[in-house]
């Protein structure tokens, strides 16, 4: 990135909003506050689950629950194949695009060259998605190897199962972390759009996705739904 072609409060934007994912990303992955989390909370239910499989002979159901979350996955590797379409092709109209945002009456008008920096950050943003969500379909594929080649429930108390089971659910939660860090970039992409109207919308763009994916993980219904 040159910084010739962005003025302070681009280079002050553009910082903040890689700082503020950064620090989110570690904070909800490693800090000890993120185990009341939402994210933290699933992957002690996928641990159960798992568990609990171990004991059932009929494991139908659980397979369907599997292709599902594989189903769900397919979906949103597909969506970010077309959201980088869409970027590249905002690439490509940058004269007509970056006319029309200069026109805004609280757009802060810039170079063409700013704007195809930021369109490329964009598109950068979708790869780094696209990357996560078809690596946690890969690994839910594996883990639906591992639900086949599940021990049998008389086996239960042996070694060979509670490493199985322990495997299984070491790649399970990791198939689960990288699909959030794909939805993760997909929230951060709406901040991102902020600055394609000016660096002071993407710094409250930026912080009202964090606001929001923070709430979401600690203080929604959802999130205290898995605490009552």
């Amino acid at each position: 990135m040159t910084y010739s072609a962005m003025n302070w409060p681009d280079i002050l934007a553009f910082g903040f909003f890689a700082v503020a994912w950064s620090i989110y990303a570690v904070t909800l992955e490693r800090a000890p506050a993120s185990r009341g989390g939402l994210n933290a909370q699933m992957d002690r239910y996928r641990e159960e689950w798992i568990d609990r499989m171990l004991t059932r002979e009929m494991r139908m159901v659980d397979m369907q629950i599997m292709a599902a979350l594989q189903n769900g996955t397919a979906f949103f590797a597909t969506t970010t194949i077309f959201a980088i379409g869409g970027a590249l092709t905002l690439l490509r109209s940058t004269s007509e695009a970056h006319g029309l945002i200069s026109a805004l009456p609280f757009g802060v008008p810039g170079t063409p060259v700013l704007w195809e920096i930021k369109t490329i950050g964009l598109t950068l943003i979708f790869v780094y998605a696209f990357f996560k969500f078809a690596w946690s379909y890969r690994l839910f594929n594996y883990v639906a190897i591992l639900f086949g080649a599940m021990p049998f429930a008389e086996d239960k108390d042996t070694v060979e199962a509670k490493i199985h089971v322990r495997r299984t659910v070491l790649l399970f939660q990791a198939a689960g972390r990288h699909f959030n860090r794909g939805q993760r970039a997909f929230f951060f992409a709406l901040g991102y759009l902020g600055w394609f109207v000016s660096p002071w919308f993407f710094l409250i763009t930026t912080a009202a996705v964090v606001v929001v994916m923070r709430r979401r993980q600690f203080s929604s219904d959802a999130a205290l739904a898995m605490v009552a």
